[in-house]
């Protein structure tokens, strides 16, 4: 049986972070955390950082500003995964940077990604900033030489459909509601995640989370809401200029989340596009065995 491949997660205990690290250690990866030492002490992570512990994650004091730190981490590891958030996004260049001084132990660099594919995506102000540095990012990598694995995982359901469940009498829905988006389950996107590290076939490509049965327009979305509650829910479709309109005047992060829901919701800009093979592959045709949550099943948490 082949060696599994050694993990250090870099923003562990993050939203996703956390649950990457938990998928990785409990498929047996001998898993790393690189953290801060003052985020040991906080006692909002102790529950969290008591799991890592049980599951017989190793953690590895240091910082990204620390060079030294990080390329001691990178050395005794085989691939890492950075889970960043977006404040420390153009930060993993450092991580670039420290992978090339360790040499060449790791055989697969995976940036922070997570949400749409940055390089077909056209998102307007201060989405298109972040996805500019994403990008960066990825041709730094591919421009050293160090093999990349870029993670597509569309939107969280944690983030997306809570905020649906909350609706019993009325529904704001934004642009015509029929852009096709893609819903995922946070613990799925780690499993599969961590399904590839040890597989050539992502290699240098884009791994999309795009399971058939969680791609809705948002106009299916509400209706199967509807259907679950058993009521006809009031509909307020917001016009795009309106949306473009509330981006500009919002304050960050407001803006930033609400041009991320233009992206997803009126451009359709997780599904617009096919995957080729040149590029990309999809997650759940490569591991039919990894049992998915659907959107269906979410959401009938909270009827």
């Amino acid at each position: 049986m082949a060696t599994k491949s050694k993990i250090l997660i870099i923003g562990g205990t993050g939203s996703i972070g956390k649950h990457i690290v938990e998928a990785s250690a409990k498929a047996g990866h001998p898993t790393f955390v690189f953290i801060r030492e003052a985020t040991l002490s906080v006692p909002s992570k102790s529950f969290m950082l008591d799991t890592f512990k049980k599951l017989g994650v190793t953690f590895i004091i240091g910082d990204l500003h620390d060079p030294e730190s990080l390329v001691k981490a990178i050395k005794q590891v085989d691939v890492v995964i950075s889970t960043v958030s977006f404040a420390q996004l153009s930060d993993q260049v450092k991580i670039v940077v420290a992978i090339k001084e360790a040499g060449n132990n790791i055989k697969k660099f995976y940036p922070s990604e997570f949400g749409h594919d940055v390089d077909r995506a056209r998102p307007v102000e201060p989405l298109k900033t972040y996805s500019g540095i994403k990008a960066q990012i990825r041709r730094v990598t591919e421009a050293e030489g160090i093999p990349l694995t870029c993670i597509i995982a569309n939107c969280f359901n944690g983030y997306f459909l809570p905020t649906l469940a909350q609706s019993r009498d009325k529904v704001v829905i934004l642009g015509s509601g029929n852009a096709k988006v893609v819903f995922n389950d946070e613990l799925d996107i780690a499993n599969y995640t961590i399904k590839t590290v040890d597989d050539p076939r992502t290699d240098n490509k884009c791994v999309y989370i795009n399971p058939p049965s969680n791609i809705y327009s948002f106009n299916e979305l509400v209706s199967l809401w509807e259907k679950k509650i058993g009521k006809t829910l009031e509909k307020v479709y917001l016009p795009e200029d309106q949306i473009l309109k509330n981006i500009e005047e919002s304050p960050y992060p407001h803006n930033l989340m609400l041009s991320i829901s233009h992206s997803t919701f009126v451009k359709g800009e997780q599904t617009n596009f096919e995957i080729e093979p040149s590029f990309g592959v999809e997650a759940s045709e490569l591991y039919p065995d990894v049992k998915y949550t659907t959107v269906d099943e979410y959401l009938g948490r909270f009827v």
